[in-house]
């Protein structure tokens, strides 16, 4: 085995959690006492440090310590290094012996309201398999994302994934059992009704109005409080402050508890539905099928129930 010859300047990490540790409180005498050192090792390990960078990063002085401009900066860099490089090990710390790891990335939504609920099931067939659920964000391009498996839109896009569909998302007209105008709107008039916007589907509300045949609507139905995420729209369903279309899932657990309830019968279909992406790497991977497998079996149970 060859190593290549070519020099990397990387500090010790004992420097760095030592210079860490002096920046964050503030003084020598302190980090030291934090760190179960002397204050001359931390002093050593600060000297060095600062001849391998050739700059000086803490000033002494008779009132005490402080970070120089570039001390700083450098700290701002390495401070998020650190955390992540001791994520890192604690990740490889908890890898079982005997366990499977499966990396999922997911809608937010999708992955609150509908797979989490019924990650049981899936937990009961594979007891050995350890699931990390990440956000896959939507309208982001992401080269090559970093899952073995992941829960999106059908249009997203993932170079290279085998796509499957999943399941359409079917939404739903939601309002306060109190709320003004309930009679009204479930006769399909909704004309008076105060109409709830999700910023990203502005025109959503003119799609449903069309697939249900409702013509007795607000004269502008793009019009009225705007809220960036479903859990938002929700809660102002939820306070009275007007009717909210939202996927059928994220509004099961309200509805069954009588929190909310429908304000039409109608449900509509969203120009959307939801595909599982399968990374090239895990194509073939025996886990991997049983999770897409076992997803398939979920998205085809009765809206609402666990699979």
């Amino acid at each position: 085995m060859s190593f290549s010859n070519t020099r990397r300047h990387l500090p010790t990490t004992r420097a760095l959690l030592v210079f860490d540790a002096v920046a964050r409180h503030h003084g020598l005498s302190k980090a030291a006492e934090a760190l179960s050192l002397t204050h001359g090792a931390v002093s050593q390990q600060l000297r060095l440090l600062e001849t391998q960078l050739g700059v000086r990063l803490v000033l002494r002085t008779a009132r005490g310590s402080q970070l120089t401009e570039a001390g700083r900066r450098y700290h701002a860099q390495i401070a998020g290094d650190l955390l992540r490089l001791e994520n890192h090990t604690l990740e490889a710390m908890a890898q079982r012996p005997d366990g499977v790891r499966l990396l999922v990335g997911a809608v937010p939504v999708l992955a609150e309201r509908w797979l989490i609920p019924r990650l049981p099931a899936f937990a009961q067939r594979e007891p050995a398999c350890s699931l990390h659920l990440q956000v896959f964000p939507t309208q982001v391009y992401m080269d090559e994302p970093a899952f073995d498996v992941a829960l999106q839109y059908d249009d997203a896009v993932w170079p290279g994934a085998s796509v499957r569909p999943l399941m359409p998302e079917q939404c739903v007209a939601v309002c306060a059992p109190q709320a003004r105008g309930r009679r009204e709107m479930g006769r399909g008039d909704f004309s008076g009704a105060t109409l709830l916007q999700l910023t990203s589907r502005l025109g959503a509300w003119e799609d449903w109005f069309a697939q249900a045949g409702i013509e007795r609507t607000p004269a502008n139905a793009v019009a009225g409080h705007r809220f960036d995420l479903f859990s938002m729209l929700v809660e102002a369903v939820r306070a009275g402050l007007g009717v909210g279309l939202v996927p059928r899932y994220f509004v099961e657990r309200e509805l069954k508890a009588g929190e909310l309830v429908l304000a039409h019968a109608r449900v509509g279909q969203h120009s959307r539905g939801y595909s599982v992406f399968v990374a090239p790497h895990r194509a073939q991977d025996p886990l991997v099928a049983a999770f897409t497998g076992w997803l398939a079996e979920a998205a085809g149970a009765a809206p609402g129930e666990p699979a």
